[in-house]
């Protein structure tokens, strides 16, 4: 490829689709498994900013990220939790498959809010190539990354609390529900 076409192909996140073939949805990765540092992309400049560090002891379990085309209630594109075999990076766009919904509740200053995270497991993954629904998954993997979502919102001051687990098809509702021409 020349520099040419590479810059030419910068499309950025927001031209991909958010579900490809019906079944599988596209996912952009912003923070890698085993990371402290948490990324975020930065539509401005096209770029992925540190956007803060975790505490010492503490990493991501798995690859995290969002679903490009999609608004979420927070204005943000939808957050996606990936099960890989191994890290990624930032900036890499993962086919992947929808196998749930932690539903989750936060409250900051006193309010209260929603803040659901999508589990999805990597398409090209070895270990989790047969996980087609939450049920599949490991129960005390499960907890291990309902605990995770607890434990770094608790450092930030914040309370969050997992109040139900959904299956992948309440995750394609949400994708769907929140990929249109406002997510634009």
């Amino acid at each position: 490829m020349t520099k040419d076409s590479r810059s030419k192909s910068r499309k950025g996140p927001k031209a991909v689709e958010p579900i490809k073939d019906g079944e599988t949805v596209q996912v952009v990765i912003e923070t890698p498994r085993g990371n402290r540092n948490k990324f975020k992309y930065d539509p401005e400049s096209g770029f992925f900013k540190l956007s803060k560090i975790l505490p010492e002891g503490m990493v991501f379990p798995y690859d995290f990220g969002f679903v490009p085309s999609t608004k979420g209630e927070d204005g943000d594109p939808l957050d996606v939790l990936v099960l890989t075999d191994e890290p990624t990076f930032p900036g890499c766009l993962l086919d992947c498959s929808l196998i749930g919904v932690l539903e989750a509740e936060q409250e900051e200053e006193g309010q209260t809010e929603r803040n659901d995270r999508i589990v999805a497991a990597a398409k090209q993954s070895l270990m989790y190539e047969n996980v087609r629904d939450l049920r599949d998954v490991n129960e005390t993997v499960l907890r291990q990354i309902e605990a995770f979502f607890v434990n770094y919102q608790k450092v930030r001051d914040v309370k969050y609390k997992i109040i139900a687990r959904k299956g992948r098809e309440h995750a394609f509702e949400m994708v769907r529900k929140s990929s249109s021409k406002k997510a634009a």
